[in-house]
């Protein structure tokens, strides 16, 4: 499809473009870790305090090390820096909340349990700059804890739909297949900083897989030129994409042996930096053909953060209104207002298509799914 340049209308979906970041890319990684450090605090304050506080550690840069991959195994000469930033509340009364040493502890145990090859104590240094939350945010948290309709402490919008295409179920095929450990036990040198561009067109569908290779697992330029090429055809049989064009690590350039070697199995160690809300939604896509917000949902606190918990909503909305048999395909939007109750938002927006049902029906579904809101949160942090 090099240069190809087609003209189409507003209703044209013959062209498609979705990405996935996997887990070991660096904008996932701060993604994660800020959820799971969100995650773990609630966690503390439920059995501390019988109630989650006031929180938002939605902030993290990831800085790139340096490194020296080599054939049969290089090193790590400068570990990752990540920096995680935010708001919690670090004390009530007489008791002091270890908020700083949770957030490190939880970014260390996350990354020692999913980046296989990268070691905490050597290759990775945390930083936690978290500081006490502003007292008109955490007014409008507290009436959670008092047992009444949390106040959305942001004026903020969150969009979702349903289903997922044939091209977005595919990417996330491709990516969390090369990921299991099945595949890591098969192929070890797969790393986990995997990226899956797709691409529907005039011509077919068009994969474009990145992987980090492990260099410890490779003996030469022949046996990774031989490894690549082992893992593309696993992957079109595993998955039925003989009639689609799959293609690994395209900026791979043999003469020069410049090839995509990784010692850790993430970008992250070489300078390839990561921040928080540019990877994923919070249905593992990127998707500018489909509806999507780019607020960060990762860290936010799930009891009154209208920019996570109105993203999720429009997600479970939108197949709530599909497996239900009221249309096949639907599109939510919802706007709330700083101050005002979560199950009130200023609007809510549904796009549905082939819609099978009276419009009441429609409403009630929605209604009942706005008036689950106070409970959201363990929907978030259980799941």
């Amino acid at each position: 499809m090099t240069n190809t340049i087609v003209i189409g209308n507003l209703e044209d979906d013959t062209i498609e473009m979705t990405e996935r970041k996997g887990i070991g890319h660096p904008d996932t990684i701060c993604d994660v870790v800020t959820e799971q450090i969100s995650v773990a605090l609630c966690q503390y304050y439920l059995e501390e305090f019988g109630a989650i506080l006031h929180h938002n550690v939605d902030k993290a840069l990831l800085v790139g090390g340096q490194s020296r991959p080599a054939y049969n195994g290089g090193e790590v000469v400068q570990p990752i820096s990540l920096t995680i930033a935010g708001r919690a509340t670090h004390q009530v009364g007489d008791k002091k909340i270890p908020v700083r040493e949770i957030a490190i502890e939880t970014a260390k145990k996350w990354v020692r349990e999913n980046i296989r090859h990268l070691d905490v104590g050597r290759h990775l240094r945390v930083e936690a700059k978290i500081r006490p939350g502003s007292e008109d945010l955490v007014k409008l948290f507290q009436r959670f804890g008092q047992g009444e309709i949390p106040l959305a402490n942001d004026t903020s919008f969150g969009a979702g739909f349903y289903p997922n295409s044939l091209l977005q179920k595919l990417i996330i095929h491709i990516e969390e297949l090369l990921n299991i450990p099945e595949t890591k036990i098969k192929f070890p040198f797969i790393g986990e900083d995997v990226k899956v561009m797709g691409v529907k067109g005039p011509s077919g569908n068009h994969f474009t897989v990145a992987i980090a290779i492990i260099d410890q697992y490779i003996n030469d330029l022949n046996d990774y030129i031989a490894k690549i090429e082992r893992v593309r055809e696993w992957v079109v049989t595993r998955l039925n994409l003989s009639g689609s064009t799959v293609q690994i690590n395209t900026a791979d350039d043999y003469p020069s042996e410049s090839i995509y070697l990784t010692v850790t199995g993430t970008s992250a160690e070489h300078g390839d930096d990561g921040q928080v809300g540019r990877g994923n939604r919070i249905n593992g896509l990127i998707t500018p053909y489909r509806p999507m917000s780019l607020e960060a949902t990762s860290g936010k606190n799930p009891i009154n953060h209208t920019g996570k918990i109105y993203n999720y909503l429009a997600m479970d909305l939108s197949r709530a209104l599909v497996e239900n048999q009221l249309v096949d395909e639907a599109r939510v939007f919802l706007l709330s207002q700083i101050g005002e109750p979560i199950n009130e938002p200023q609007l809510v927006h549904l796009q549905l298509k082939n819609r099978k049902v009276d419009k009441k029906l429609i409403k009630d579904l929605t209604r009942e799914k706005l008036l689950e809101l106070p409970n959201y949160w363990k929907r978030i942090i259980y799941q």
